[in-house]
């Protein structure tokens, strides 16, 4: 009965610990912002800062194998070349270390008031008492972030304290100082290390297990070595699996962090037992404990690092030997990663990135189809047909991955970009429809040899400069943010539906006077609408833009609002445009 119960503390206190190192890493990556993840995507070709780099995120992150995972997306996406990849492994080796560290306080022990203050299982309940206390009264921001790593913190502390109470009692069981003092094998000791980490998918946790075990003191070090070099290559499974269907490079960079581990496994443990062969290491028989645990971990992955870091090019070709080039697949929407869905800040700067690739696509397309109603051509023709499928396709990949990364624990401002996006790539792929439509009216133009009227075209010759620079001033708030230049669109689309309206009444007259063909009229009639409808959709992604800084989709409150107050800024530019585009008196009719 006192067996079991001590198998379920040890259960309780492993599933409180790896719950406390979940959440502490949970809000770190809020915490953060994506801003991390952003410092690795903006590295330079310098190996020795790549690995400083990997070194510092995975000691914030607390997690080796985030790390890794997300280098294994930057790669996959093209964001990071596979020379800078192989620094950053190496770093987040080295980085991993800090969590053991961290365990290894647990170990203080002393009289000392001040020195027992050290020890996190006594710290910790107190921490606990003030993120709580945090958490209760602020439900969201930076404060809420800090107080969810301490709930994680303290979480894993106490966790960490539960495994080292359940197995205390084991220490006089003699079959389980045996079943520990069998792992001197080295053989078996490695396959212990490696299965254990594998299933967990952290090497972070299956190191703590193994400090919580040598609280018994009937752990030797010669059992914690192999079983130590074991967990840093079962840390690599989480890799290795992330790489399932990647890019090749993106599969080399998981196999490099494989061969790293493995290459510097077999060196050092060979080092050791010729050396343990020369000089019989006493302190190989000396229990290990929480401190000599965590100084193992941080020497074996240091001094990999170290020994390696100048044969990177070799790991790269051994990848490169192991993982052939193949067919070459579609790298457009790469940036679209799913490993990246457990970091929805950066995520979405992925996304942000597409989009607006995919609104400088459609206004180039856009105004190729303009550029066809003064002379057409066939081939231009096909490119936009092409182009209006490849924005179509934008819209489907950033759509879907934008649903997929609302399903996530998302911030506030995580939420409303999303929301923008949604919106916005909406109304951009409605714009390459209209792209469409003004093709069709150039071929029909093209085709029946149809011409305007002189006033006819100069009319709509103001009317697309218009409807150029309100395209123009929406997709460049939009790449940019710039509230300014979002609230000038607005103006300028009361402006266009003032000139569609004022056209159109001409055009009645020019029928009326047999000066303009019926014909034509309503190819000019439906160029009119389809131009007005595109200053709608600039309108709706400039109005987003603004209504997001108040936490508000209201975009109808918003424009009924803006016409009916005496905004100084909207009648200064509506003025402006007003002038700017009216139409000649020689013109009027």
């Amino acid at each position: 009965m006192d067996v079991l119960l001590g198998v379920l503390s040890f259960v309780g206190g492993l599933a409180m610990f790896l719950y406390g190192m979940k959440v502490m890493n949970m809000g770190l990556e809020k915490l953060s912002g994506g801003k991390l993840e952003r410092i690795l995507e903006r590295l330079t070709s310098n190996k020795i800062k790549g690995v400083l780099l990997g070194l510092t995120v995975t000691a914030l992150m607390q997690c080796s194998s985030a790390t890794t995972v997300m280098v294994v997306g930057f790669v996959n996406s093209g964001i990071m070349q596979l020379s800078q990849a192989t620094g950053v492994i190496m770093g987040a080796n080295i980085g991993t270390t800090v969590t053991a560290w961290l365990i290894s306080l647990t170990g203080i022990e002393g009289e000392n008031v001040f020195i027992q203050m050290l020890n996190p299982s006594n710290f910790s309940p107190i921490i606990a008492i003030i993120a709580v206390g945090i958490l209760t009264f602020i439900k969201k921001g930076k404060k809420y972030n800090i107080a969810t790593i301490l709930i994680g913190f303290s979480l894993l502390m106490l966790g960490m304290s539960a495994m080292s109470s359940a197995v205390n009692p084991l220490a006089d069981v003699p079959e389980f100082t045996k079943a520990l003092t069998m792992f001197s094998n080295p053989i078996l000791g490695v396959l212990c290390g490696i299965i254990v980490t594998a299933v967990m998918q952290s090497s972070s946790a299956s190191v703590g297990i193994l400090q919580a075990l040598s609280s018994t003191g009937a752990l030797p070090l010669g059992s914690a070595i192999p079983i130590i070099m074991g967990q840093n290559i079962g840390a690599c499974s989480t890799a290795l699996i992330s790489g399932v269907g990647a890019s090749k490079n993106a599969k080399r960079a998981a196999v490099i962090h494989l061969y790293f581990n493995v290459i510097g496994t077999v060196l050092f443990l060979a080092v050791y037992y010729i050396a343990d062969t020369i000089f019989n290491f006493a302190f190989a028989d000396a229990p290990a404990n929480q401190f000599t645990i965590a100084v193992i971990h941080t020497v074996f992955n240091t001094a990999t690092a170290i020994i390696l870091l100048p044969f990177t090019n070799l790991l790269e070709k051994l990848a490169r030997v192991t993982i052939r080039e193949g067919k070459h697949s579609d790298e457009n929407y790469a940036r679209l990663d799913k490993r990246f869905l457990s970091s929805p800040s950066f995520a979405i700067d992925q996304c942000r990135t597409l989009s607006v690739q995919m609104a400088n696509l459609t206004q180039s397309t856009l105004y190729d189809a303009i550029d066809l109603l003064k002379e057409y051509d066939e081939e231009t023709g096909k490119e936009i047909i092409e182009n209006e499928n490849r924005v179509d396709e934008y819209e489907d990949k950033i759509g879907t991955y934008l649903l997929q990364l609302n399903s996530q624990n998302l911030t506030d401002r995580d939420s409303k970009e999303i929301s923008l996006l949604l919106h916005c790539i909406g109304d951009i792929e409605r714009i390459s429809d209209h792209a469409v439509n003004t093709l069709e009216a150039a071929e029909e133009l093209n085709r029946k040899n149809l011409v305007f009227s002189e006033k006819a075209t100069e009319e709509l010759r103001i009317y697309i400069a218009a409807i150029t620079e309100i395209v123009r001033l929406a997709f460049s708030a939009f790449e940019t943010g710039d509230i300014t230049e979002a609230k000038t669109v607005e103006p300028l689309e009361e402006v266009i539906d003032n000139l569609r309206n004022e056209i159109k009444k001409h055009h009645i007259k020019r029928l009326r006077k047999g000066k303009c063909t019926i014909e034509s009229g309503f190819i000019l009639s439906d160029l009119l609408t389809n131009f007005e409808r595109i200053a709608d959709h600039c309108s709706n992604i400039a109005v987003c833009l603004i209504q997001i800084q108040d936490g508000s989709f209201e975009t109808h409150e918003y424009m009924n609002e803006l016409k009916k107050t005496e905004d100084a800024f909207f009648l200064e530019k509506f003025t402006a445009f007003t002038q700017k585009y009216a139409l000649p008196k020689k013109v009027k009719e």
